[in-house]
Parts: structure tokens; C-alpha cells; sequence
């Protein structure tokens, strides 16, 4: 990866006020509409997996609803990002937090009155998924805004995230048992917090793409800027790369193996195991400011396949929650540092745009990897698939060390405080 860099200084960022690092009034009302808006995408796909099933509909069903939440994200989170650089991201995910109230009010109805129109549901999970595409760029780029310590203060949201995964299914899936409908109502309402926070917000004046430009050039421009930087898109490919052949496959190996073993209450305390890791990286990470963050964060990935190696070799299964609270703590403060070295190495009115590639370069691998497991488990067995996968995670922390550009990637330092109002 020794393309030549067009932006190798790091951008100077939009002014904070003076006060707190992380916990200014703008950033508590970020964090609570983040951790609303979190809780209820947490808890969407067990409460429409639970009411489907419950109601009579097939598998099959479930599958073509996931698809239809999961294809809108996939397909428009670029659009998200080009809109959230021409409309300010606020605005937007605004925007997103509306239409994800009225899908959710619309599904509360659906459920309590009965799915006999499958397509009315599949509308409005497409309708879901549009929002979160709408919403996902802007959710990294208000950070630098709303806080001095930008490390810190993902270190903070990644925890909130964490807590969020860990009770939003298990909430779901409990009110789902009575009526889904209710799911969509708590869900709901928590998106209407989540709109009135970011409306609450008091933000400075945002970097924007010079007006008059169309759609198509702001997205070929965020293009060059992303092509532009040999750490970001030397990451993305070599992450694509671990998600099919080590983590996309890792999920349903586990499933299949621990379940018939050891029961679903081992399998959901093995899932608690490692959230409870993702929650120590979160608080590791607001403290330990490495000066070459991805290079710390490529070395905190190497402890990811003790978890793989683990389950390949039938240990135990408390060591293998040992392994999965450890895998956590790595995984998630590799995200800190790689998600912190985004918001503050690029420029305001593109970094929109450039997250927006680097969410669909990151995630859009996930689901082959998922789907890949089964036939691999099938022709290799699933010991050597998770030997592998292991060996190609220890293989991607390497590279990510070997590549010039990553390893010396050097942090931006905390933005001070300034004299002045919002």
C-alpha cells in the first residue's frame, strides 16, 4: 500500500467550546439519542423474528424480512452519506429517527391487528432499513462536534452500544412473547427521543460540499477522497478479507456447535461473555491513547482468535468464555481506535461520504461470510474452518502492522477548548 497520499495531514476539526472533554451538554444529548436509537435497531429483528414465527409464518418468511431490512442499508448508506454531507448529518438522521417512528407506529398496527399482507411489512422493513442508512454516516461524523476528546468519547458510545446488544434482544424477544405489537411502541417512542435530542442540539457552523454540485459528483469526490488515503482503503480490503474467511463464518459456527453441546442458556451467557469484553475495550479505550492508534489497535486484534481456537479444540466452556471476554476486550478497542482515527483524520465536508464507503467496504462482506459457513463446515468440517479462520485473523493483524501507511498512522490530538458560544 504505497499509493501516494493527497491528504496526509490531519484536518484541523470545527472548534469545541470551552468545558468538560466528553460530557458537554451537546454530547449527553447525543449519547441519550444514540443509546435510544441503538436499543430499538437491537431490538427489531428478535421482535419481528418472535411475532412472525409465533403467528404461523415459516423460516422462509423470516428470512425474506431480514432481507428486506438488510438490502435497503446495503445498497443506500452511500446516498446517506452524500445527503448527510449536503444537508448536515443533524438534519438527517433527524430525518432517519422520524421515518423510523412512523414505521414503527405502522408496524405496532400490523402486529396487533395481524400480517395478512406480507407485503405490507416487507414495505415498511425496507422503509426501516432506508432510515439506517440515512442515519449511519451522520452517526460518526457528529462526534467531533460534540466532544474534545473524540477517543474517549467513542469509547463511551461503544460501551453504550455494547450494553444495548446485550438487552435489546432478550427485551425483545420477552415482550415479543405477549404481543410484538408493544415492541414497536417502546421502540417507537424511542426513536421520538431520539429525534428531540438531536433537535436539542447546538452545533457551530458544519463543513459542506460547495453548493450547486450534484448528487453523482459529491459521490465520485467522495470516492477520490476515500481512494486517496492508503491507511483507510488499505484497512478496508484487508478487513473484508477477515469478515468472509474469520468473523462472518465465526457466528454461525458457534450457534450450531455450542447449542446441541451445552443448551441456548450456555450459548446466551457465551454471547454475554464476550459483550461484557466489548464493554471493558470501551473503557480501556478512554483511557489508553496510543500515539499510533491503528498500530495498538492491530495488536489488540490478535487476541480475537483465542475464541476460535478455543471452540475448534471443544475446550471447555467456561475457557471459552474466558476466550470470548477477551476476544470482546480486543475487537472493541480495535473499533475505538480505527472509528477515532476516522472522525479526526478527515475533513468535515467530506467525512460523511468517506464514512459511508468505509461502512459499506466493512459490513457488506459480513453476510457472505455468514452464509459461505454451513457449506464450509459441510466439506471441511468446522474445526478446520475455525483453525483457519483464526490463522486468517492472526494473518490480518500482520498486515495491518506491515502496511507502512496504518502502522504509522500517528493520533490527532485532543482539540482544545476555545473562547466562544455554540
Amino acid at each position: 500500500m504505497t499509493a501516494p497520499e493527497l491528504h496526509t495531514a490531519p484536518t484541523p476539526r470545527v472548534s469545541i467550546p470551552a468545558g468538560p472533554a466528553i460530557w458537554s451538554g451537546n454530547f449527553r444529548l447525543y449519547f441519550t439519542a444514540r443509546s435510544a436509537g441503538l436499543l430499538s435497531d437491537a431490538m427489531l429483528p428478535v421482535a419481528v423474528t418472535t411475532g412472525l414465527l409465533t403467528s404461523g409464518h415459516s423460516a422462509s418468511t423470516v428470512g425474506y424480512a431480514m432481507a428486506f431490512l438488510l438490502a435497503p442499508f446495503a445498497g443506500l448508506v452511500l446516498v446517506g452519506g452524500v445527503l448527510a454531507d449536503r444537508f448536515t448529518a443533524r438534519r438527517l438522521m433527524i430525518f432517519a429517527d422520524l421515518l423510523n417512528l412512523t414505521t414503527r407506529v405502522l408496524l405496532a398496527v400490523l402486529f396487533f391487528r395481524g400480517i395478512d399482507q406480507l407485503w405490507q411489512l416487507y414495505l415498511l422493513l425496507a422503509l426501516a432499513g432506508t432510515a439506517a442508512a440515512m442515519f449511519q454516516p451522520g452517526a460518526a461524523s457528529t462526534v467531533p462536534l460534540v466532544a474534545r476528546d473524540v477517543q474517549g468519547a467513542n469509547g463511551i458510545l461503544r460501551i453504550s452500544e455494547a450494553l444495548t446488544t446485550l438487552a435489546g434482544p432478550p427485551l425483545a424477544g420477552l415482550l415479543a412473547a405477549a404481543s410484538t405489537g408493544w415492541v414497536m411502541v417502546i421502540a417507537g417512542v424511542m426513536y421520538a427521543i431520539s429525534a428531540s435530542t438531536l433537535l436539542a442540539l447546538r452545533l457551530g457552523p458544519v463543513p459542506a460540499p460547495p453548493p450547486g454540485d450534484s448528487l453523482w459528483k459529491n459521490l465520485v469526490e467522495g470516492w477520490h477522497e476515500f481512494r486517496a488515503r492508503s491507511w483507510m482503503w488499505g484497512v478496508i480490503v484487508i478487513w473484508m478479507i477477515f469478515t468472509v474467511l474469520s468473523w462472518g463464518p465465526l457466528t454461525p459456527l458457534l450457534g450450531s456447535l455450542v447449542v446441541p453441546a451445552h443448551g441456548a442458556t450456555v450459548f446466551g451467557v457465551l454471547n454475554g461473555m464476550f459483550g461484557a469484553g466489548t464493554v471493558i475495550g470501551g473503557l480501556i479505550a478512554i483511557r489508553l491513547k496510543p500515539v499510533r492508534p491503528l498500530a495498538a489497535g492491530a495488536f489488540a486484534v490478535l487476541v480475537f482468535p483465542l475464541q476460535q481456537f478455543a471452540l475448534a479444540f471443544d475446550l471447555p466452556w467456561p475457557v471459552l468464555g474466558a476466550a470470548m471476554l477477551v476476544s470482546g476486550i480486543g475487537i472493541s478497542f480495535w473499533g475505538v481506535m480505527w472509528a477515532t482515527s476516522v472522525q479526526t483524520q478527515v475533513p468535515g465536508e467530506v467525512l460523511n461520504r468517506i464514512h459511508a464507503y468505509e461502512v459499506a467496504g466493512s459490513v457488506c462482506m459480513f453476510p457472505l461470510g455468514s452464509a459461505l459457513a454451513g457449506p464450509a463446515m459441510e466439506a471441511f468440517g468446522a474445526q478446520h474452518v475455525l483453525v483457519v479462520g483464526g490463522i486468517v485473523t492472526v494473518l490480518t493483524a500482520a498486515a495491518l502492522l506491515l502496511s507502512p501507511p496504518i502502522r504509522g498512522l500517528r493520533r490527532v490530538p485532543d482539540a482544545g477548548p476555545v473562547a466562544g458560544g455554540h
